[in-house]
């Protein structure tokens, strides 16, 4: 069996390895500026994890896809980037603001194709269903991101609403990433759809703490600046569930319409919004929407025959995703 410890061994080095074309650098410069500045590598390490339940090593048919799904994400994250116009991203400028949003958007599209390149060294008995797999999970993500934008033009959306857009955007892509290492390491069908849904409701458990953690996070740790959901009315789990349980609406849509112009005004309406979350514990609920979720992953892979050792591991896996609003 592949240890944890492997599989993060392996995960680093991926990434530490990781190689683009050089020229134009003006296109692929930016690719390894975002690679290079880290993350958690969520998906890749999901992955792996998904593979070694079946195998005992690792090759290039399955590092490659691997790598795959974190040069997607990122491609996500340098157009997520223009259309939120974030300044920061893991404590260091986006993509659009150290180049320009022409390149950032240029940038963003051959990192897709180079993700598509990667998935396509699967081995060739199992390639036609990662290519199909692949596919649906970004034309999901990119759903998803519509949603989201869509959201931003309306007063309000119900939680149903919002499960469907967090759904799309976050969690398709954890749940690939899970049935990816399977196909790959020859699961089962019945295995297969049981990690997809373990890596679904994982995501969804993600996208809650990410949104948690935007209100109530450490910037250090968060890498972006606190509030910005606030600041920009953004329809996160915690200002949907406010909308559906505040008794006084009316003070809700006040604090929402406060200006932001100023760095002083932006600090007063994430404090009222802020204020508005803990008066209605909703930052509790949160937590408890994240436990949730993390159960229902672990639910998902109970009745396939796992080993004690492995159904550890993915316990564990899901502890170290969520385990950041603890």
């Amino acid at each position: 069996m592949i240890s944890e410890a492997y599989i993060e061994e392996t995960v680093a080095a991926l990434f530490d390895n990781i190689r683009f074309k050089q020229e134009p650098q003006g296109l692929y410069g930016p690719l390894e500026y975002m690679i290079g500045i880290g993350g958690k590598r969520i998906r890749p390490r999901l992955c792996l994890t998904a593979y070694s339940l079946f195998k005992d090593s690792f090759d290039e048919g399955i590092l490659e896809p691997a790598a795959a799904l974190e040069v997607f994400h990122t491609f996500t994250l340098i157009h997520d980037d223009i259309m939120d116009k974030s300044p920061l991203r893991r404590g260091m400028p986006t993509v659009w603001k150290k180049w320009n949003e022409d390149t950032a958007i240029l940038s963003g599209d051959v990192m897709l194709i180079d993700s598509y390149e990667r998935i396509a060294k699967a081995p060739r008995n199992v390639i036609g269903r990662a290519m199909t797999l692949f596919s649906e999970t970004a034309a999901g993500v990119c759903e998803g991101q519509q949603l989201d934008m869509d959201f931003e033009s309306v007063p309000k959306v119900s939680m149903t609403q919002y499960k469907e857009m967090i759904g799309l955007k976050t969690a398709v892509l954890l749940a690939c990433s899970a049935e990816m290492g399977a196909i790959i390491g020859g699961a089962q069908d019945a295995e297969c759809k049981a990690l997809y849904n373990y890596g679904y409701e994982l995501g969804m458990a993600f996208q809650v703490a990410d949104d948690y953690l935007d209100a109530f996070g450490d910037e250090k740790v968060f890498g972006k600046p606190i509030g910005g959901d606030i600041i920009n009315n953004k329809k996160s789990w915690l200002l949907t569930h406010l909308q559906d349980i505040a008794h006084d609406s009316r003070a809700v849509t006040e604090a929402l319409e406060m200006p932001v112009d100023t760095p002083e005004q932006r600090e007063a309406k994430i404090a009222r919004v802020k204020g508005m979350y803990v008066d209605a514990a909703v930052d509790v609920d949160a937590k408890s929407e994240i436990l949730r979720y993390s159960k229902r992953a672990m639910t998902s892979v109970e009745d396939i025959g796992l080993s004690k050792v492995r159904m550890e591991m993915l316990c564990r896996f899901a502890d170290r995703l969520v385990g950041r609003v603890k």
